[in-house]
């Protein structure tokens, strides 16, 4: 019986899948905790679709994949920035124009080349067919990511809180400001080849909000952020085995169920606090 519950440990495939959850968990969690708290959930969803273009134009040119997509998300995080700071069009906006219309570009490079590469690895991921290179790229950004995210994340929690206290305290705001856009396109890339651009988004948002709704400080819920996203992953993967389903939706799903077991927590302390000052 043990045999058959350590069946998914004996497959090479399976082995890469479980150090690729363990690299992009803490960087995208710890990311996730940033964006909730500025309210840059739509920013994470509008990177993740405008990389598209950039993988396939990156393709075409004969250039490592991750190099178009990193400057695909940046342009996207950039335009946006400036059209919304440059227009009486608000951010979320200019966010939706942005983010679809890069998407729709990048189908239509993609639809207008030969090729053998699949549109659904670039989607949704391929996490059964990660290599050695994946885990190294990975592994390279995580480690990078989570070093910026850790090192300054009391500047950036200020700045996340309010920008005009961290403007006037002497900080670089403008620093801090692309720091996470560049942090964010970077998480983006180093997912790609796991989860794939459009389930990426919810690696981006979802632990960050079940932690939010745990914990009230933040220190606590970098912690707990990071704790959710690793279990997601690592349960999500070993289940998709024995399910037969795709790792990457198996891995949403579990970070779903988890947020609303978190909403339904906070439900019942809200309503228990409510009685107790009634």
């Amino acid at each position: 019986m043990m045999d058959y519950w350590l069946l998914p440990f004996q497959f090479p495939f399976m082995h890469n899948a479980f150090w690729i959850t363990l690299l992009i968990a803490p960087p995208t969690a710890l990311l996730s905790c940033f964006l909730v708290m500025k309210g840059w959930a739509l920013m994470g969803d509008a990177v993740s679709h405008a990389v598209l273009p950039g993988v396939v134009l990156a393709w075409m040119t004969g250039i490592p994949l991750i190099v178009g997509a990193f400057a695909a998300g940046m342009s996207c995080a950039l335009l946006t920035g400036y059209l919304a700071e440059n227009s009486r069009v608000k951010q979320d906006t200019v966010i939706g124009v942005v983010f679809s219309g890069m998407f729709g570009l990048g189908i239509i490079l993609y639809t207008s080349i030969t090729t053998n590469e699949h549109l659904d690895h670039i989607l949704f991921g391929n996490m059964l067919g990660i290599g050695p290179e994946d885990l190294w790229t990975a592994g390279t950004i995580a480690l990078g990511v989570c070093a910026f995210l850790l090192l300054k994340w009391r500047d950036l929690e200020l700045h996340a809180f309010d920008p005009v206290q961290a403007k006037a305290s002497g900080l670089s705001v403008n620093l801090l400001h692309y720091g996470l856009l560049v942090a964010l396109s970077l998480s983006i890339v180093a997912t790609l080849s796991a989860t794939g651009l459009i389930l990426a988004v919810a690696l981006l948002i979802t632990p960050g909000a079940i932690a939010f709704l745990v914990v009230r400080s933040f220190g606590h819920m970098l912690v707990v952020s990071v704790m959710v996203c690793l279990f997601s992953m690592l349960a999500g993967t070993y289940a998709s085995f024995f399910l037969d389903s795709a790792p990457a939706a198996t891995i949403v799903l579990v970070l779903t169920a988890l947020f609303v077991a978190a909403f339904v927590y906070r439900l019942r302390v809200t309503y228990k606090t409510s009685r107790s000052a009634g």
